[in-house]
C-alpha cells in the first residue's frame, strides 16, 4: 500500500492560459514512487502541456501543485540535433552534463544498448535512439521520469520492447513515470492509471476502465475502445535492441 511519503507530484485542478485561451484546465493527477501514469488524448488535448506543468516548465494559471522532488528527467517528443555532424552515443550522453564512463555504460546496459556506446547516432534505428534517450534521462537517477511519446517512429515489436523497458525502469529505480501516449490504441497494462485528456480530464482509471468509459467512447468511438490495448507481457521470448523477437527455449 502506498503512503504519503511515496507522493512525487500532485496537480489539483491545474490549468494553463495563453493569450486568453486555456490550453488545459481542471487537471488533477498524482504520481507516486514506482507508479506509471499514462496521459492519452487526441492531438491538442493538453498532454504535453500537462507534462510541462508537472516539470515546472509551464507555470500554473489556476489550481495548485505539490512537487516533492527536484530530481526530474524529461524525454521530449522532439530533440534538436544537427544530423549533419558525427556524434557518438558516448558523446551524446555527456551533452547536458558530465557523466562518468561507468554511469554511461550502466545506463546503456539497463536500456539494452551498451553495445552501441561508440556508434554514430545517425546509424541507430528509431528504437535504439529512443533507448539512448531514455538512458541519458535516467543517468542521474531521477525520482520522476517524464516520457513524451517514447515509441514514435518505432515499429510494433519495438513498441512492445520499449514499454517493457519502461516498466523495468520503474521497478529498478522505484521512480514515478509520467508517460504520454499519442497512440490511443496501445496502452500497456502495466500502467497503474490512464488519464484521458481533451482540454480537461475526461476520465481516468485503469486501462480497461477507461476503455469502457462513456467519455472516452464519445471522443474516440466504440471501435477504438475495443482496441485500447490491455497489453500483458509474458516472458516466453526475448527482445533484441532493434525490437525483434526470438522465442526462448
Amino acid at each position: 500500500m502506498q503512503n504519503k511519503s511515496d507522493l512525487i507530484v500532485k496537480l489539483d485542478n491545474a490549468g494553463v492560459n495563453k493569450s486568453s485561451k486555456w490550453l488545459v484546465r481542471g487537471v488533477s493527477l498524482e504520481v507516486l514512487k514506482g507508479q506509471i501514469v499514462t496521459l492519452i488524448g487526441p492531438n491538442g488535448s493538453g498532454k504535453s502541456t500537462t507534462a510541462k506543468m508537472v516539470l515546472d516548465i509551464l507555470h500554473l494559471d489556476e489550481g495548485s501543485i505539490i512537487r516533492n522532488t527536484n530530481k526530474m528527467a524529461y524525454v521530449p517528443q522532439k530533440i534538436n540535433i544537427d544530423w549533419t555532424l558525427p556524434l557518438r552515443v558516448v558523446d551524446f550522453m555527456n551533452i547536458t552534463g558530465q557523466i562518468s564512463k561507468v554511469q554511461i555504460l550502466d545506463n546503456l546496459k539497463l536500456t539494452g544498448v551498451d553495445n552501441l556506446i561508440y556508434s554514430d547516432l545517425r546509424n541507430l534505428s528509431g528504437g535504439e535512439f529512443q533507448r539512448v534517450l531514455i538512458a541519458r534521462a535516467i543517468a542521474k537517477n531521477p525520482e520522476l521520469l517524464v516520457l513524451d511519446e517514447p515509441v514514435q517512429g518505432v515499429d510494433f515489436n519495438g513498441e512492445i520492447a520499449l514499454y517493457n523497458l519502461i516498466k523495468n525502469i520503474s521497478d529498478r529505480l522505484n521512480c514515478g513515470i509520467l508517460l504520454i501516449s499519442h497512440d490511443i490504441h496501445f496502452v500497456m497494462s502495466s500502467t497503474d492509471q490512464v488519464i484521458c485528456l481533451n482540454g480537461h480530464v475526461c476520465c481516468s482509471g485503469t486501462p480497461s476502465a477507461v476503455a469502457k468509459d462513456p467519455a472516452y467512447i464519445e471522443i474516440f468511438g466504440e471501435h477504438t475502445a475495443s482496441t485500447l490495448s490491455l497489453y500483458k507481457h509474458h516472458h516466453d521470448h526475448s527482445h533484441s535492441t532493434d525490437g525483434s523477437i526470438s522465442k526462448n527455449v
